[in-house]
């Protein structure tokens, strides 16, 4: 952290299968294959974004604060280690919910083709984990009441669904114990 920008940056993760690379705009391409999938988006909303959004949206988020400051953003590529492929994204946008506690909005998206193999869950507990380290209270995720993958992450994080639901998401929330892997 520094005087201009209060907020933790990404740094460079290990979990047992992944690594977690902090996001570049040069992930663009990559990414965009990945999220080059009408399925996600059934959980996700939208559609699926080109190379060039990406591009720019990566550019926006690589800064790694809002632009008025009031938000942290982290951003992580989840990489398989054993062969180098992308599999998904995690984030974190970290906000001061006093003046003495940091909680985050957590988020994940794992490709399609790597579904079911845990790499969600390995990628959040990761970040998850290296967010308590950096003072991270507690933590909140939108998830959609019938994705059974997503709700089995967060319950993974110790959140529990809070029953205020968002845009066709239920809010998950855990002020509690911390992840494992």
């Amino acid at each position: 952290m520094s005087a201009t920008n209060p907020w933790p940056m990404a740094t460079p993760l290990q979990g047992p299968r992944l690594q977690l690379e902090p996001l570049r705009i040069t992930h663009a391409q990559e990414a965009a294959e990945i999220l080059n999938d009408v399925r996600l988006h059934k959980w996700i909303g939208g559609t699926p974004p080109t190379r060039e959004e990406l591009e720019q949206r990566y550019q926006r988020q690589t800064v790694g604060h809002s632009p008025d400051g009031r938000h942290g953003w982290l951003n992580w590529m989840l990489r398989k280690r054993a062969d180098g492929r992308l599999v998904g994204t995690v984030q974190a946008t970290l906000y001061q919910s006093r003046p003495d506690r940091v909680e985050a909005e957590l988020a994940w998206v794992i490709g399609h083709d790597f579904q079911g193999d845990g790499y969600g869950k390995e990628g959040a507990s990761t970040m998850a984990l290296w967010l308590r380290t950096q003072g991270v209270s507690g933590f909140v995720a939108h998830v959609h009441p019938e994705h059974r993958a997503s709700a089995g992450i967060a319950r993974a994080l110790g959140m529990e669904p809070t029953g205020e639901v968002h845009d066709s998401e239920e809010l998950w929330a855990d002020f509690g114990p911390r992840p494992s892997l």
